[in-house]
């Protein structure tokens, strides 16, 4: 599943942009990749993701998806072309979205070029030890969605608990905000940090993922349970 993602001026942010989520084979990824760049109006883009781990219909862009619109993705051919679009320099490095460790370690397995980037829903909440071990042990860089929760109503020091133990425990990097303001406010963490004591309480914290996606579960589609889609990494 692939889809253009916040894509801002070069000299300011890193340009990401996820692949269509439209069905696609290995020739049709290149001149998919082509018409997401040019209304851009760029040459390369610096990361590619394949966003979710299935496909739809051609022309069934638009969510909520219908069930009969939900379709297995051939992974090994796109991926493929993903390869290729690096290559071509059109990417300076591809990756993938919510993806398992069974999901990543099929991909490796057939890939010429690994995935650079695994980018996941993570929080102290949610906190992935499995995939983040996985992805460590085989170079990937786990980047968080969504690691400070939904905006409004998090007191800045619970705001700055959640970003300071992202950063210790975890490392990679945090795609947070496009605001200035704001990203002049995150920088603002560096200067203190939690105690083991406080970060292994963090560890301790009951876990419960947000953003599971039941809306992708359907009994005619790639996906039948929501174990199946996590592949029961839960």
């Amino acid at each position: 599943m692939v889809g253009v993602a916040g894509c801002l001026a070069k000299e300011e942010h890193e340009r990401k942009t996820p692949a269509k989520v439209t069905k696609q084979e290995e020739e049709d990824e290149i001149p998919l990749f082509y018409s997401d760049l040019m209304p851009l109006l760029l040459e390369y883009i610096d990361l590619y993701l394949i966003h979710w781990p299935f496909t739809v219909k051609p022309g069934k862009g638009g969510r909520p998806f219908a069930e009969e619109d939900l379709m297995p993705m051939d992974f090994k051919s796109v991926w493929a072309a993903m390869e290729e679009c690096q290559r071509l320099g059109l990417a300076k490095f591809i990756g993938v979205s919510n993806f398992s460790c069974k999901k990543l370690q099929n991909l490796i397995s057939s890939s010429t070029i690994p995935p650079a980037v695994n980018q996941v829903e993570m929080s102290p909440i949610w906190q992935q030890k499995k995939l983040r071990d996985f992805c460590k042990a085989n170079g990937i860089v786990v980047t968080a969605f969504s690691p400070l929760g939904a905006k409004g109503g998090a007191p800045a020091m619970l705001w700055r608990m959640k970003f300071s133990w992202r950063l210790q425990k975890q490392g990679g990097r945090l795609l947070l905000s496009y605001n200035k303001e704001r990203l002049k406010e995150n920088l603002q963490i560096f200067d203190w940090e939690l105690s083991e004591d406080d970060c292994k309480k963090i560890s301790e914290t009951k876990q419960h993922g947000m953003m599971l996606k039941e809306e992708f579960i359907s009994a005619r589609g790639p996906y039948n349970s929501i174990e199946e889609l996590w592949d029961g990494e839960l």
